[in-house]
């Protein structure tokens, strides 16, 4: 098996409203076409997949209902301490909940956990000590 996450799909109680917030509110690319019953996001060599919660516990075969923490979280590393405040900002401002303040870690770098509208954790992190992510593309 080759080494790699080719997607990653979160379920969703409100598709449109998801759609909003990781488009219009983070800022992230919207494949097209877009559908009613599912939605894609390119990210750079692993796309986001939001498709509705109950349909998605359908297919895997499971039951819909569960709370608390998931045992999982996805992390969106940047490349200053900065650029953390600013990227928790964004989720906030597009309707996020902070879970945990920006600040620095135990590890030495410099983090901030926040929910998305379905409550999926996402820690925004800068590590000093080495790039984790793709190659740059932005130049």
């Amino acid at each position: 098996m080759q080494p790699r996450i080719s997607m990653i799909t979160l379920g969703v109680k409100d598709l449109k409203a998801a759609v909003e917030f990781y488009h219009q509110g983070l800022g992230l690319p919207l494949r097209e076409p877009f559908s009613d019953g599912i939605a894609f996001f390119n990210l750079n060599g692993t796309w986001l997949s939001l498709f509705p919660w109950r349909e998605l516990a359908e297919d895997a075969t499971v039951p819909p209902e569960g709370t608390g923490f998931r045992g999982i979280t996805l992390a969106h590393n940047v490349k200053s301490r900065e650029e953390v405040d600013t990227v928790m900002a964004q989720a906030i401002a597009a309707g996020a909940t902070q879970v945990k303040k920006p600040q620095d870690v135990s590890w030495g770098g410099y983090s901030g956990y926040f929910a998305d509208l379905d409550g999926h954790l996402w820690e925004v992190a800068w590590n000093p000590h080495s790039w984790i992510g793709p190659e740059d593309t932005d130049g």
